[in-house]
């Protein structure tokens, strides 16, 4: 086993370093190639047994022959002191000679290699070569020396070899353990999911890709059958629910029932799907409750809210992000009580581009205080005074654990000409803060 996996992280920051879609090709190319490889080696070795075996007939030809020319000498022969039968008999200690009788698995190989010599001519002369050319799958299978495991990102122009690499066996049999795909349609992407072992895939991550509701139904039941899955990650799949559709809402109940399926999902991340009012149909049919959960630009509702705060997820949530969801006075008191109920688990909170005002976020504070085990925060991007922003700081020292905050400058230091308030387009508008001595 080759474990390649984590080696592909854009974040590495490592110079002249590969990216991760050219890591995908260049492993990809590498199992072709093993596969072509083995491939001519397996006619020299075809074609050197093919001689072998003619060399053995030759000479059985050869022994019968002689054994011929003794029998058809006269009957005299024989009956004259046996000089005949000692002839032949050493014609046969010849023969086992040249057939080494002290290795009896000689016997079987030939024996073998005879049979196949016989059946490929049975075939006929056109069949012939092409049978010399390829391995079927048990030998392949028996020819695996190494399985490499790795992170692929496959796109619309990767997506034919990483096809070739994953149907095609050799010597190099590739696994993926985390699978992003970007710009692919639903019907390739069901395809590269049909190629990919089962046993060690744990990650899947779609990205840009015009799915829609009907596509993404698709493709939910198709990772169903693969049993350690627990992250599934959407970013901009073309969902947009604000406009009604003919049979939308029945897309949405397979939408369901396909995340119901996935037994062990621990992460779900949903970017800009704009899905106001579905959260509950989408989420109350998993099993397991999330750990990692991040909803930005899903324009939610405080109905939305009202059920994430009283569902399963809400007592284990660890990663909680509802960046760019507009929160006002009616969401409020659903996002105390999330906030109160995640409090012993929760370590990631992001809020940013909200639109909480130092109004709402002084009625917030008091919740933050009570989230312990938070790591990090996040509150760029909020229309903050300075005198929020101080209010903010000192509820973010009392929590022992933080190790960042993220905040926006305060409204008094806006230039002239800039909108009244922050949003995601002016993001030089942000600041960072290392808290408890710790550089993040």
């Amino acid at each position: 086993m080759l474990d390649l996996s984590g080696l592909q992280c854009e974040n590495g920051r490592v110079e002249d370093s590969m990216g991760g879609w050219s890591l995908s090709v260049a492993l990809c190319s590498m199992v072709l190639q093993a596969r072509a490889a083995a491939s001519r080696a397996h006619r020299r070795d075809g074609e050197r047994e093919r001689k072998r075996g003619l060399e053995a007939e030759r000479d059985r030809g050869t022994i019968k022959r002689d054994r011929g020319k003794v029998g058809c000498g006269n009957s005299g022969e024989w009956s004259q002191g046996g000089h005949g039968v000692e002839e032949v008999e050493k014609m046969e200690c010849k023969t086992n000679e040249r057939m080494l009788p002290e290795d009896e698995s000689v016997k079987g190989v030939r024996r073998r290699m005879e049979i196949q010599r016989r059946k490929t001519l049975s075939e006929g002369k056109s069949d012939t070569s092409s049978n010399s050319s390829r391995l079927c799958d048990q030998d392949w299978d028996e020819v695996v020396v190494v399985y490499v495991r790795a992170d692929l990102f496959v796109n619309s122009r990767s997506w034919e070899r990483v096809r070739d690499a994953l149907s095609q066996p050799g010597p190099l049999r590739l696994h993926c353990r985390y699978l992003r795909v970007e710009e692919l349609s639903a019907p390739s992407i069901a395809s590269l999911l049909g190629l990919l072992p089962q046993q060690n895939l744990l990650g899947v991550d779609i990205r840009y890709s015009s799915l829609g509701v009907s596509g993404l139904a698709m493709l939910l039941p198709l990772l169903a059958p693969f049993p350690q899955l627990h992250s599934l990650r959407l970013h901009y799949c073309n969902l947009d629910l604000q406009r009604a559709q003919p049979g939308q809402q029945g897309a949405l109940q397979d939408m369901s029932k396909g995340l119901g399926s996935l037994k062990k999902l621990k992460r779900l991340c949903l970017t800009a799907l704009r899905l106001p009012g579905h959260l509950r149909l989408l989420l109350s049919s998993l099993s397991q409750p999330l750990e990692v959960l991040k909803l930005p630009y899903l324009c939610l509702t405080s109905t939305d809210l009202a059920y994430l705060s009283c569902s399963q997820h809400a007592p284990f949530l660890r990663e909680l992000d509802l960046s760019e969801n507009w929160l006002d006075e009616s969401s409020l008191p659903s996002l105390r009580r999330l906030l109160a109920q995640a409090e012993n688990s929760l370590c990631q909170l992001s809020l940013c581009g909200c639109g909480l005002s130092d109004t709402l976020l002084s009625a917030l504070l008091p919740s933050l205080s009570s989230c312990q085990a938070l790591r990090r925060l996040r509150f760029a991007l909020n229309p903050l005074s300075r005198t929020g922003l101080l209010c903010l700081a000192r509820t973010a020292a009392g929590i022992p654990s933080l190790r960042l905050l993220l905040y926006p400058n305060p409204l008094e230091e806006y230039e002239p000409g800039l909108p009244a308030l922050p949003s995601k387009c002016f993001c030089t508008n942000v600041c960072y803060v290392t808290v408890k001595g710790c550089r993040v």
